[in-house]
């Protein structure tokens, strides 16, 4: 093939000028949002939101984003310390609600009929 600049069909020698999409390269198709490779952050974030409305959930949420952050620890490539503190801090507030609702109805009790 020539190279004759008349031509808009003819081959160059440059490559196109392509923009890349973000996080190429990096084998991830969530640009590292979702932190698939740290399952217990990530399980923790969801169930730290679910615990909002299962109480009991929460403590397995904290447990779980502590451990998603000792992952992440010892091994920092993988992602996830956002995903693991949010689902400590929704599973600690969490954990504050239920309590708040357990001595809400225990002063119920004690206080009787009058």
């Amino acid at each position: 093939m020539s190279n004759d600049p008349k031509n808009p069909y003819s081959a160059t020698n440059q490559s196109p000028d392509i923009a890349k999409p973000s996080g190429a390269g990096d084998g991830d198709a969530t640009g590292g949002l979702i932190p698939y490779k740290n399952p217990k952050a990530l399980m923790a974030y969801y169930l730290g939101i679910v615990s909002l409305l299962i109480f009991p959930l929460g403590i397995v949420s904290i447990i779980l984003g502590f451990m998603g952050l000792a992952d992440r620890k010892r091994n920092p490539v993988i992602k996830g310390s956002a995903h693991a503190w949010i689902g400590i801090v929704l599973g600690g507030l969490s954990l504050l609600c239920s309590a708040g609702i357990v001595f809400t109805i225990i002063v119920g009790i004690m206080s009787g009929p009058r």
